[in-house]
């Protein structure tokens, strides 16, 4: 939690670091978002710097969390749409609150599809540098010399039809490269804006 005297949504802002995308994921992030409300805090930023993935089902329970509505990835092939994900509501946590999410080029798959899905549907103000890029769907074929081959069968794609692979999430807003990547040294920076070049009375204005 970082106290921030003069910030417009909230003096009190919670602050959580995603790491991965484990079973607990989701269940992990619902905690957090509990414990920091029972501290009166009525912001969040969830960092997603070098998450490299994991669970493609724990990202899209996660998105789930902040978003009420709307489309979290299309999953598509040489065919066009073949899947669609989407929050209908019943797993919204937080789905009000201001919300930022941080990145950078670490924040790969599925954190990248978290990213774009809340980014997309102006559920957050995403800062960083654009994401790693990493959208391709393969299943590997099994080859009777006992070697695999590795086959790409569809792609990710985030809510305004934008091809993740090799592209990336273009964040909102940039954040220095020296900007600290621990929770003590983000508050830090939040209370001295000129040491980081990031204001908190603005920071969750698009």
């Amino acid at each position: 939690m970082c106290e921030i005297p003069g910030s417009e949504d909230s003096s009190k802002i919670g602050y959580i670091k995603l790491t991965t995308f484990n079973q607990n994921a989701a269940g992990s992030v619902k905690e957090a978002i509990k414990k920091l409300r029972e501290n009166n805090v009525k912001a969040f930023v969830l960092d997603l710097r070098n998450n490299s993935g994991g669970l493609f089902p724990e990202g899209i329970e996660i998105a789930k969390i902040w978003m009420d509505k709307g489309v979290i990835v299309y999953i598509c092939d040489s065919r066009g749409v073949r899947d669609i994900y989407e929050a209908d509501g019943a797993s919204t946590v937080a789905a009000s609150e201001p919300l930022v999410v941080l990145v950078n080029k670490g924040t790969a798959s599925a954190s990248e599809i978290l990213a774009g899905a809340l980014k997309d549907n102006k559920r957050a103000v995403v800062y960083g540098e654009p994401t790693y890029g990493k959208g391709k769907i393969q299943s590997v074929f099994a080859l009777s010399d006992g070697s695999g081959l590795a086959v790409t069968v569809a792609r990710y794609e985030t809510p305004a039809r934008t091809d993740i692979d090799k592209v990336g999430v273009t964040p909102d807003r940039p954040l220095p490269a020296s900007f600290p990547t621990d929770e003590d040294g983000f508050c830090s920076c939040l209370r001295d804006p000129a040491s980081c070049n990031l204001n908190a009375a603005r920071l969750f204005v698009r």
